[in-house]
């Protein structure tokens, strides 16, 4: 029989590795009036922008038809220019971005909560939201995409953000954007809306 004292000292380690695997998160707001505008059309209308992010990794916004797509990242300029992906009803995002840390300390995703707006309950006075959490991959010299990589519904899921987390830390990674494609997650609720999305063939 082993000593209790190595018994315990094995649990510790083991869980001392498993919270030194553990993925993590950092946290940053956008800040649409502090972010550059690299274009703008009065035809939409439509702008794309770009802010800051997590370190020196930018997130690039753009409106059109008030519907909002953003992606991070080093992003290859016919992504920037081509790439959008957004909902089908009118949709707006959160400011706040979560980004999931890998076991080097660099993000392999982000997490975004889209507000869509539910065309059947919207009046001139009033509008109903769902909610959904987007799960995106983040942008690298190597791969200069970043793309939708899956989708939780925060209405309908109690524990949504740690779902979405595990969309991040799982999926991210291996996803290949203009190949893989992005998954609901958890339950689906009336509200979510549907997705739409448009990527270029090439990346540069």
């Amino acid at each position: 029989m082993r000593p209790i004292h190595l018994v315990l000292a094995a649990a510790l380690a083991a869980v001392s590795a498993t919270a030194a695997s553990a993925n993590e998160s950092a946290y940053t707001e956008r800040n649409l009036d502090a972010c550059e505008t690299l274009s703008q059309t009065d035809e939409g209308p439509s702008i794309t922008m770009k802010c800051a992010g997590y370190k020196d990794l930018a997130v690039y916004f753009k409106e059109g038809d008030l519907r909002q797509s953003q992606a991070y990242g080093p992003i290859g300029k016919v992504w920037l220019d081509e790439a959008f992906e957004s909902f089908g009803p009118f949709n707006h995002t959160n400011a706040k971005v979560e980004w999931r840390l890998g076991a080097e300390g660099a993000p392999i995703a982000t997490i975004v909560r889209w507000f869509v707006s539910d065309p059947e309950t919207t009046s001139d006075t009033t509008t109903r939201y769902g909610q959904v959490l987007v799960v995106s991959t983040v942008a690298t010299a190597e791969d200069p995409t970043s793309c939708v990589v899956g989708y939780v519904d925060a209405l309908e899921n109690k524990d949504a953000n740690t779902l979405a987390r595990t969309v991040a830390d799982e999926e991210a990674s291996s996803f290949i954007c203009n190949k893989s494609e992005p998954q609901w997650h958890g339950t689906r609720g009336k509200l979510a809306g549907e997705p739409m999305r448009y990527l270029p063939e090439k990346t540069e």
